[in-house]
């Protein structure tokens, strides 16, 4: 059981806003400064084909901005491969990516992908970096993982979070016994279970309760919420937020 609960602060839509004038201005690195001092336990970011967000020259920034660990989020690609072999993150995990999707929906089919993901893991973790896949709380995908060698898994949680905002707390309950189930069978098969996608302070708390979970990923409500009340105290108030799950 992890006692504390990490949280990993993804930086990514401040690069989107960045990107929608184009310039310098908000800076990702100035943001993992601000998530460092806010309490946060690691920076996230994903690096997409499209560069829609985060950009190459935003990887050795956002490192000089900080020195918590570096979860990079990455699809299954060649170029991103040469990339993460090159960069060194303390985690690359691997994502789903379609061009014509808003965000990533949907978790990894690892067990279908498993001969394409199978050599890049392994140089991966041979140069260092742990490697996460963000998958389905799923028996089969979590097998799969298993079979790769994940060091990590990331459970997403954006249906448990779709099923709560539509009021379908029934539904939602299920969910969320998939989530908690898919954590200890990871623990049970030596896997980190992490979970993440969607989460919001109205929907944090049930899922910061599950005990085997590790961290928690987060992003776009924190960077929406720093609109209205500034990012540290954003990442502060989820903090807070998961500590009182945790207590």
């Amino acid at each position: 059981m992890a006692e504390r609960i990490r949280l990993g602060v993804n930086i990514d839509h401040v690069a989107t806003i960045r990107n929608a004038r184009g310039g310098e201005h908000p800076d990702p690195a100035r943001a993992a400064e601000i998530a460092t001092a806010a309490g946060a336990d690691g920076i996230t970011f994903h690096l997409r084909e499209d560069r829609r967000h985060i950009v190459d020259p935003d990887l050795q920034a956002i490192r000089a901005a900080t020195d918590l660990p570096i979860n990079m989020e990455m699809a299954a690609t060649d170029e991103m491969h040469v990339i993460a072999m090159d960069f060194r993150p303390q985690t690359a995990m691997f994502v789903p990516e379609k061009r014509e999707e808003r965000t990533t929906e949907g978790g990894l089919n690892a067990a279908r992908e498993h001969n394409k993901l199978a050599p890049m893991i392994r140089e991966l973790q041979d140069n260092g970096s742990r490697v996460s896949l963000f998958i389905e709380p799923d028996s089969v995908q979590l097998a799969a993982a298993k079979s790769l060698g994940a060091d990590i898994c990331e459970f997403h949680t954006g249906r448990f979070v779709e099923l709560m905002q539509a009021g379908d707390h029934k539904l939602a309950e299920v969910e969320l016994e998939r989530i908690s189930v898919s954590a200890a069978q990871a623990v049970e098969i030596g896997i980190e279970p992490q979970a993440g996608h969607g989460l919001t302070y109205d929907t944090v708390k049930p899922v910061a309760a599950i005990p085997e979970l590790a961290e928690l990923n987060i992003g776009h409500f924190l960077m929406g919420e720093a609109i209205f009340v500034g990012l540290e105290t954003s990442i502060r108030q989820m903090r807070d937020l998961m500590d009182e799950a945790r207590a």
